[in-house]
């Protein structure tokens, strides 16, 4: 089953983004921090990540750049409630496929789950 893993400090938002994911087919594992995420293991069968941007400790630019410097390609999705341009241009250079200001309507996540997903399986790294 393909996972989307999900990181932000609001446990309501990522629970709901839980759910949404879930209600989409997929598996879906919620973390309160990057690090947690880094530490649960879960990073080798993540197909797309979803993390907030500013979080205590590791932020979600700060976590898309770790993510990178180790070889990983995982598609990244950034929610944020300071949806400010210097962040998103930051996000997009390094190759987010969303960036999304909260709140966001559910289409746009999915639009971008989609995006991020059809990405994997063009590159073959994802089995149908």
């Amino acid at each position: 089953m393909t996972m989307i893993s999900i990181v932000d400090d609001d446990r309501f938002v990522s629970e709901a983004m839980g759910d949404l994911v879930q209600s989409l087919g997929y598996e879906a594992a919620t973390f309160d921090s990057a690090e947690h995420f880094l530490q649960s293991g879960r990073l080798a069968e993540t197909s797309c990540l979803i993390t907030d941007l500013q979080m205590p400790g590791l932020s979600g630019l700060a976590l898309q750049s770790h993510l990178l410097a180790e070889g990983h390609r995982t598609p990244v999705i950034f929610i944020t409630a300071v949806p400010e341009e210097k962040f998103r241009s930051r996000a997009k250079d390094a190759g987010a496929v969303g960036f999304l200001g909260k709140p966001f309507d559910e289409e746009s996540l999915i639009n971008c789950l989609d995006t991020a997903l059809h990405a994997l399986a063009t590159d073959g790294k994802l089995a149908h």
